[in-house]
């Protein structure tokens, strides 16, 4: 590799790969994918599923495009797996957890409160977002298409900044949000609502930074700045509670990660541009930010129904702790609990606790605590390996992009979404690739 290094990788790539060798964690063979449609295509789905193109050309909706690109890439790796030879699954701690987790919700479809729901549920949203970690989990096996997945997701979210700036300075909010006007994201389903746009850009934003801290080149660095800088400002303007939360814990992150590396003068740049640009910055967001301690003040009363919400959850989740109301199912669970009001729990963990039980919480937990770990092993295998320092930075990215989901996930009802399935196949991801780049590095061991 001949960009320059920094200071952390100050060992000759011989010695440091020996050390990589000996505490070269012992996983199940990965399968490496020859053919880039499916990969190509999962990346086509993704910008779909966040720009949503058939609301904008009506002529595309007929056509039901993501679906098809869905059909390309399923289609396309198993026809590689199929004539190479290979498994269709690589059998590592988080595949088996997903699929207990799987099993252990078709198991309690007969105790569901509505056992239909719960199986139309699975069949038509969840399902779906488990082919796609599925798929992109086995399909980015190489450093450079990780590289491909950050570039892409963070020019994306330049896009998805674009678009919310332009709603924020044309006055297009949301209809209900009369006491405190809301941006609309754009049409589709994941980035419409500004909570979900705030999660969504958090989720990407530890990519960019990972991709700005690869690159020395003036140019590619610029760019990258400014696409931070865009993703920054439209956590902000997007006044969601949950995104200053998870915005602050990624930016400790970062601070306490970078505090002896060369990189740490651009923490602290940033921290100090975050300081002189707190005057700013309107009284209405400091008011909202207010409301996260003092609930009592949140005039559009979203606090206090959720505080409500989650305290009809603990008391669910108490008298039903083993099976729940069923996947899916946690607005007629909460309307046994606390009245009929139709509301979902927001809230990752009480949702698959009141859906699932506290064995499906387990479960999450495990398939969260599982993903983090792994690129926490990749991390440390390769921290010091000249050549695999674009693998370092990336899972780097990846572990602060599963952190803060946990961080947002108290205040967000996105359980079985793609947000948090799409970085935890990345993570497997990246156990993948390290997996083969060391085999490349060391040909010789068996």
């Amino acid at each position: 590799m001949s960009r320059e290094t920094g200071a952390e990788w100050w060992r000759p790539d011989a010695v440091a790969l020996t050390q990589v060798q000996a505490g070269w964690p012992a996983v199940a063979p990965i399968p490496v994918a020859a053919s880039p449609v499916p990969f190509w295509a999962v990346m086509g789905f993704t910008f779909i599923l966040l720009f949503a193109p058939q609301s904008y050309v009506p002529a595309l909706a007929s056509f039901r495009i993501a679906l098809i690109a869905a059909l390309i890439g399923i289609v396309a790796y198993l026809y590689d797996r199929f004539i190479h030879g290979r498994p269709l699954m690589m059998r590592v701690r988080e595949m088996w957890i997903t699929a207990y987790l799987v099993g252990w919700a078709v198991l309690t479809i007969p105790f569901s409160s509505w056992p239909g729901g719960s199986l139309s549920f699975l069949l038509d949203q969840y399902f779906k977002t488990l082919t796609i970690f599925w798929l992109l989990s086995h399909t980015v096996v190489t450093v450079a298409r990780l590289r491909h997945v950050a570039w892409g997701l963070s020019l994306m979210a330049v896009g998805l900044a674009a678009m919310a700036a332009a709603n924020f300075l044309s006055g297009t909010f949301m209809a209900e949000s009369s006491l405190l006007p809301r941006l609309v994201g754009n049409n589709a389903a994941l980035t419409k609502n500004p909570n979900d746009l705030a999660l969504m850009i958090n989720l990407i934003l530890p990519l960019s930074v990972a991709l700005f801290l690869i690159h020395r080149e003036p140019l590619a660095r610029a760019l990258l700045l400014g696409a931070i800088l865009l993703e920054l400002v439209t956590v902000i303007i997007t006044y969601s509670r949950a995104g200053f939360l998870t915005l602050a814990a990624t930016f400790t992150i970062y601070l306490w990660k970078l505090r002896n590396r060369p990189e740490r003068s651009w923490a602290w740049s940033a921290l100090l541009v975050a300081f002189l640009c707190v005057p700013l910055l309107p009284s209405s967001y400091f008011d909202r930010l207010s409301t996260i301690t003092d609930i009592k003040a949140d005039q559009t009363g979203s606090a206090q129904e959720r505080w409500n919400d989650t305290a009809a959850a603990f008391n669910y989740v108490l008298a039903h702790p083993i099976v729940g109301g069923g996947v899916g199912m946690n607005t007629l669970a909460l309307n046994e609990a606390r009245g009929v009001a139709w509301r979902v729990v927001h809230n990752v963990y009480l949702e698959y606790a009141v859906d699932l039980g506290v064995p499906g919480l387990t479960l999450f937990l495990l398939l969260l605590i599982g993903c983090v770990k792994s690129v926490m092993c990749v991390q440390r295998s390769t921290a010091r390996v000249t050549a695999l320092r674009d693998l370092f930075l990336l899972a780097e990215g990846i572990q602060v992009s599963l952190v803060a989901f946990a961080v947002a996930g108290p205040f967000h009802p996105v359980s079985y979404n793609f947000y948090f399935y799409y970085v935890a196949g990345l993570a497997v991801a990246a156990k993948a690739v390290y997996q083969t780049s060391v085999g490349q590095l060391a040909p010789d061991r068996r």
